[in-house]
């Protein structure tokens, strides 16, 4: 894990970017970190995976509150025929 202080990092941006590709660079202010630079591919399947998983707590939420309510579930063949979509 790299980490530079911003002060540091003004005259390294492309030393950097070259680090991030390997591993987040961590920027500083004052010992603290206040940002990272990621490689942009990497990020991207962060973001999909942490809206995978917004979607999976979604559901699990939904399952919880259909238990807590005493409901039960519609069958998705159901909606879909109520809906007139195809079966």
């Amino acid at each position: 894990m790299t980490q530079i202080a911003i002060t540091d990092a003004r005259g390294r941006l492309a030393s950097i970017i070259d680090e991030a590709r390997d591993e987040p660079v961590y920027l500083t202010r004052r010992h603290r970190r206040v940002a990272a630079v990621v490689d942009a591919d990497q990020l991207a399947r962060l973001l999909e995976d942490a809206e995978e998983l917004a979607d999976i707590r979604a559901v699990d939420a939904a399952w919880e509150e259909t238990r807590e309510l005493g409901e039960t579930p519609i069958p998705w063949e159901a909606v879909k025929r109520d809906l007139g979509l195809p079966l």
